[in-house]
Parts: C-alpha cells; structure tokens; sequence
C-alpha cells in the first residue's frame, strides 16, 4: 500500500504546493510528541537488576527489543475523552475573516510538544481556508465575467441575424424571431426562451437588444444614426459599439473594435457577411476556451479541498495513535465545518457550465461536451517503448554497415572526398543536428516530468495531443533509422555505378520526403505535434504581427542554436535546384556573391527574429526588460555577422573585431542566462549564489550546470583560432561544435522552464487567464 505521504505528494498541484496543508512537518512534530512521551525510566523487565552489573552482553539489543514489545502490548489507551482539546472561531477585527484557535485541556497544556503541534495545526487551517475563499471568489467573479461575456455574444448574432433577414425580406416588417437565453440572464427572457416570438417587429426588438445592452455595460456610440435612412429607403447603420477596455492586450484591442464596427458597416454584403462571421466565430472561440478553462480551475480547486480534507484526517488520526486519546474528534468536526469543505460553490458553478457547455458549444450533445471539459490523457505505450528499442538498434546496426561500406568504397578517399563532402554531407548533418535537438528535447520531457514541472501548462499544450519524452525519442530514433538507410543506399548505389548526378540526388530527395510529411494533412504520425511546430515557425517568421507567447520565444531560442543547420538547409537547397532545375552553377553554391550575402542573412535571421519578439513584447507589456533582453540578440547578431566576415577576411583587424564583439555578446548571454532566464546569481539567497527555491536537492548540480553553462558558450574561440586540418576533419569539427551548441541549448531548457514554474508557484498561477472578446466598462 502506498503511503499517504507519496500518495499527496503526487496529487497535489504544483503551482499550488504551498497553500497545501504541510503534512510533513505535522507528521515530524507528532514524532517529537511521540518520542518525548517515551519513558526516562528503566523497563520494567531491567528494574530487578537495576542495582547489579553483568556488563555488556550480545543479548542486550535483544533484551531492548523484548522489552519494547512488552511496553507496546500494554494496554495504555483506554481513556476516550472527546473535551481534551477545544477549537474555537474568532473574527479578525477589521475584517470579516474567520480563524481557528486551539485551547488545550489540563491533559495536555503542559505538554510543549503538543502545544506545538495544535499551534501550526491551527495555522495550517487558516491557511488552507483562506486560500480556498481566495481562489473560491476570483473563480465566481470569472463565472459571472464570462456569462455576460456569452449574453453579449448571443444578443450580437440576435442583431445580425435580425439585420440580414430584414434585408433579405425588405418589404416585410415582421420576422419570426427566436433567442437562445443563458443562466442568470435579467433580459434573456425577453426574446422568448425555447419557443420562438412570431410576429414582432424586427427594427423594434433590435432595438430593445441594444438598449439592454447599453444597461449591461455596452456603450453606443453615434446612436442618433439609429432610424435614419439612406437615398434608397435601407437604414443608415452609422453607429458603433465601444466597449472601453481594462487591461486587455492590444491585439484583443483589436479584435473586438474591426468586430463590432463590422456589425455596424452593412454587414449584409457578401464579403462583410463572411469577414463578420469569421471574427464572430473568434469570438465564439474565445469564451469557448475560457468555459474550458474555468472549469478546469474548479476542478484544481476541488481537488485541492478533497486532498486538505484527507490530509487533516490523517494527520489527527495520528495523534490520536501517539497521546492515546480521542482528543482530535472535536477538532475534525471544525474542519468538515470549515469553508473549503463545506461550501459547495465550486460544485454548483462546475454543474452550471457544463449545462451552458452543452447547450450553447456542443449542440446540447453532453458526450462530446465532456471531451472539451474533461479530456483523458493519453496513457503511456508499451509499443511505442517497443519502437524506441526496435529503431535503436536498427540505427546502430544500419550505421556500422555504413562505415564499412564507406571503407571499401573509399569515400574518403583525396579523389571522392569533396565531392561528398559538398552534396552528401550538408544533408546528413541537418538530420542529425535534428535529430540530436529531438533527442536533447526528450531528454527534458523526462526530467520535468520527473521533477513535476508543470511544462503542458506554461507551453500551454493540450494534455491530450502534447508529446511525452517516448514519442520525442521515437520521433528521433526513426528519423535517424532512415537517415543513415538513405545513406547505405547511396554508396551502394555508387559503388553499383550509376551517375554521380543521380545517386547525389538522394539527399535532397530525403529532405524533400520530411518536408512532405511535416505538412501532410492526414492524421496520422503526430499531426497535432507537426501543426503546432509549423504555427510556432509562422508566428516566429511572421514577428512582431503576432501575439508572442512563451512557446514562440521559447522555440525561437531553440533557432538560435541551429544557425549551422540553418546554413547546410541554404547549401542543400542551393546545389538540389543546381543539380535538378540546372538554374545554375552549382560551385556557385559555396563561392558566390549571393551565397555569401544569403550566409549573413542566414547568421543573422534567429537573432533577428528573437529582437523583434522582445520589441513586440515592449509594445505589449511595457516592460524595459523586454529591450534590454533585445539588446543581447542584437549583440549576438553583430558578433555572428564579424565572425563570418573573419571567415573570409583573415586579418588582424577582423580578427579584433571578431574578439571584442564576441566576448561582449557572451558575456552579456551569460548574464542573462544565469540572472534574468535561471534567476540564479543571488547573493541573498539561503542557497548561495543561486536561488531560494530549488527543485533537485543536490545544489552541486547547480554550479556544475553553471560552469558547463560558461565552457559551452565559448566555443566560438574555435572559430577565430583556424586550425589547420584537412576537409574532413575540419567538417568534423564543425559538426562537434554545433552538436555542443545544441547540447548546451537542451541543458539550459531544463533550468530555464524550472524558473519559470517556480515563478508560477510563486505566484499561484495554477490555470491560463484566456483573453476574452468584449471588454467591460470602466468604472470612470
């Protein structure tokens, strides 16, 4: 059986660990009380020879323990009394609050262990309460936020729906009109609740819809336009609705005014008819998600007060065991009184929007209602371990069959190396380098999952489609599988004689398969997986016009270690269409003046992208760390783009150039890697120089992490220093270098997302704030 302990400590939510009941330091203080009630006398059994010494025996342990057991066996719990301890509700002044206060009975007043006890006992209930109420209201408030959200958007098609009927039946004044209410609505009724209002006026009741939105909170604007009429007889719709903002985001900004000023501009035209629907079903959307959401937090929380209540029960039967009394009876009557256990809001507003769920975005379907309410995780695969182990091995036996083969056939030989070396090799090594990123990405799957940091909810994945640290292993293993098989496959192909020209092709070919199947419609392979890798890749390559999200910056930081990949892409694109489309010469490919400027832009591209993501950030927040976290991606680009050049222009100019650019850039990086991003470098920290809160226990892994952290980013020495190597060694070289980059990328992953939930910790942040569509009125 599992211990209750482990049992907690596996339930409880993360982000919310410390508003728990400390169960472990209870449970340590009930062992004090324990041991302070053992017995300072000698057992019975030795008080017959007290006054003699045998000395020392080998049957003394033995004596201990039968001694022991004699104790225990005797009956010493008789006494049942249920007044030995009171626990009182007081009011803090000032305040409506309530909290819990233990008074002892002369049984155990002078007791200051269990003094203690009943002392943090009482604090640990008051926090659990108090924390309860907190979450408790702010989900109430967010309950009743998004139901007038939902009236808003239901009276909105009301308008429309209303508008186009009237203007596809302009010589009629009445309309059959129906309106679907929701909870707690003071206007729903109006317009008919499950039976439709025939024969009423069209203008009027949209009239009525928008005088009751104006008493809701919507504020019209140019609402003398209403009743007026254009040249040809239609009504004139010049209004528009404003809703003034709180504190939403500027692109929600933005969604809401082109939403409802469309409702205004004749939305009865084809275009503005699709252009309106489309930002209707935006904002249909939006509430949708955040139902979603609520309900998932109400779910947390009653989680959390099923866990606390428990964990209290446990807590107290245990000292009942250790003082021999009934003592905790009256004190686990007040907690099944408290607030966290007896209030049952969570519960009735958690019924309510499964009801409006159902009804109003699953087509009263309640099945498919629970699908988006309650999704199921998928479980782990014993097949998909199988396929890991299966691709392995194939992988191992494939490439040693490569290096054999590429030993007779002398590939590396002064004759053939060049050739492979410029069509063959770029390909391979953006495989690997992937497949090594895969690989580094499983690698923190596992060790968050095992240190339970909440990564589906600060990537904000769906638990349902999010990839496990199994998948991302087989996603590497078989790409690398059929890697090093094509590779087989050419130098078979060559040794058999066929063209160079064609056997070359197969590289490019491979590459072109992948690119089929990352974009492949079909279900099937991850297709969740890939289609949010490539609306991650536009949101990256379209910035600043998107909303950055932590898994858009994260992503783009992945880019910044794959410069070197970045660049074999542009040499294996560049000789496939040579080879292939014959557009041009493929030496032009290594020693052209449009490759050279393609490599700066290429060097220059992640970086640039992350600068415009802090910019866009700036523009939102308005926080000045934003800029400065832009500065050190500017730095980065000015250091990569003098490191090219030094490429090419090997001079002592440059090459001090090169080595001022690069240490400010590092040294800067390393700042912000180890304050800003690891937020360690705390010299007022109980741990020293790193942080207060620590996920693994072992602090030398730290500091370890941090000179690794600093070795790994000076690996760009290597590339002002020009050893003197051959082709291949030299491309070795390059390859262990931009394999070290990626290394010290997956490393620095692991600590970057502890901080961040850590951070949410900090702050209680359990559930995603989803933006809503229209914005409430301000109080001024």
């Amino acid at each position: 059986m599992v211990k209750f302990s482990k049992e907690l400590e596996a339930q409880l939510i993360p982000e919310w660990k410390e508003a728990f009941v400390n169960y472990w330091q209870l449970k340590k203080q009930i062992k004090r009380i324990r041991l302070s009630r053992l017995p300072t006398n000698p057992p019975h059994t030795a008080q017959l020879f007290a006054g003699v010494d045998f000395g020392r025996s080998i049957f003394d342990s033995l004596r201990s323990i039968a001694a022991n057991l004699a104790d225990n066996l005797r009956p010493s719990c008789d006494d049942h009394n249920l007044t030995v301890i009171q626990v009182r509700r007081k009011t803090v002044k000032g305040s409506e609050e309530e909290i819990y206060e233990t008074e002892l009975a002369q049984l155990f007043s002078e007791e200051d262990e269990v003094r203690v006890f009943f002392e943090s006992l009482d604090e640990e209930l008051n926090k659990v309460n108090q924390f309860y109420k907190k979450q408790e209201s702010e989900f109430m408030e967010r309950g009743d936020t998004l139901n007038k959200q939902l009236q808003i958007l239901l009276d909105l098609k009301t308008i429309i729906s209303n508008r186009r009927w009237k203007s596809s039946n302009p010589s009629s004044n009445s309309a059959s009109f129906s309106h679907s209410p929701s909870r707690n609505s003071d206007y729903s009724e109006r317009f008919g609740g499950e039976s439709d209002e025939t024969n009423s006026e069209v203008s009027s009741q949209t009239e009525e819809v928008i005088t009751t939105l104006e008493k809701n909170g919507i504020n019209l604007v140019n609402s003398g336009m209403r009743g007026k009429k254009t040249k040809k007889g239609k009504p004139k719709m010049g209004m528009r609705i404003d809703v003034p903002a709180t504190n939403p985001t500027r692109a929600i900004t933005a969604i809401t005014s082109m939403l409802l000023e469309d409702l205004v501009n004749n939305p009865t035209t084809s275009g503005g008819d699709f252009i309106f629907k489309r930002k209707i079903q935006s904002a249909e959307k939006m509430i949708r998600s955040a139902f979603v959401e609520l309900y998932r937090a109400l779910g947390l929380l009653k989680t959390y007060s099923s866990l606390n209540t428990v964990a209290f029960s446990k807590i107290l039967k245990k000292f009942d065991k250790v003082s021999c009394q009934k003592a905790s009876a009256n004190y686990l009557k007040e907690v099944k009184r408290s607030h966290f256990v007896s209030s049952d809001k969570v519960v009735r507003l958690m019924d309510e929007v499964e009801s409006i769920f159902t009804k109003h975005f699953a087509n009263n379907d309640r099945k498919k209602a629970m699908k988006f309410l309650r999704p199921q995780q998928n479980k782990d695969s014993h097949m998909v371990t199988f396929l890991v182990g299966l691709s392995t091995g194939c992988f191992v036996s494939l490439f040693c069959v490569y290096a054999i083969l590429a030993h007779l056939c002398g590939i590396f030989s002064p004759s053939k190396e060049p050739r492979y070396m410029e069509t063959v090799y770029p390909v391979f090594s953006v495989f690997a380098l992937l497949s090594l990123h895969l690989f580094m990405y499983g690698c923190n799957l596992f060790m968050w999952k095992r240190t339970r940091i909440n990564y589906n909810f600060i990537f904000e994945f769906s638990p349902t489609t999010a990839l496990r640290h199994r998948d991302a292993f087989l996603i590497c293993t078989t790409l690398m599988t059929t890697v090093v098989g094509a590779m087989v496959i050419h130098l078979l192909l060559r040794a058999a004689g066929f063209s160079p020209s064609q056997v070359d092709a197969i590289p490019g070919i491979l590459l072109l398969v992948f690119i089929m199947l990352l974009i492949c419609p079909f279900d099937f392979f991850y297709r969740p997986t890939r289609y949010c890798f490539i609306r991650v890749l536009r949101n990256i390559a379209c910035s600043p016009f998107y909303k950055v999200l932590l898994v858009d910056f994260f992503m783009a930081d992945q880019l910044t270690s794959q410069i070197p990949l970045l660049r074999h892409l542009e040499t294996t694109s560049c000789r496939f269409f040579a080879t292939i489309f014959k557009t041009h010469n493929p030496e032009a490919c290594h020693s052209g003046r449009l490759y050279l400027e393609i490599t700066y832009i290429i060097s220059f591209m992640p970086y640039y992208w992350r600068a415009l993501q802090c910019a866009r950030r700036w523009f939102d927040d308005s926080d000045v760390n934003h800029l400065k976290n832009m500065g050190k991606y500017v730095s980065a680009m000015v250091a990569a783009g003098a490191r090219v050049t030094y490429s090419r222009q090997d001079n002592h100019l440059w090459f001090v150039i090169v080595l001022i650019t690069s240490t400010v850039a590092t040294v800067y990086q390393l700042y912000w890697d180890f304050i800003k991003d690891w937020g360690f470098l705390n010299p007022n920290s109980k741990n020293p120089w790193l942080r207060d809160d620590l996920i693994l226990k072992n602090k030398s892994i730290y500091y370890m992490s941090i000179a690794l952290n600093v070795v790994l980013r000076l690996t760009w020495v290597e590339t002002i220093l020009h050893f003197k190597v051959g082709r291949v060694q030299s491309r070795l070289l390059e390859f262990m270098l931009a394999s070290l980059e990626v290394i010290r990328r997956g490393h620095w992953n692991f600590y970057r997302l502890e901080n961040e939930h850590l951070n949410n910790v900090g702050r209680y942040r359990a559930v995603k704030t989803v933006p809503l569509p229209f914005r409430e009125m301000d109080s001024d």
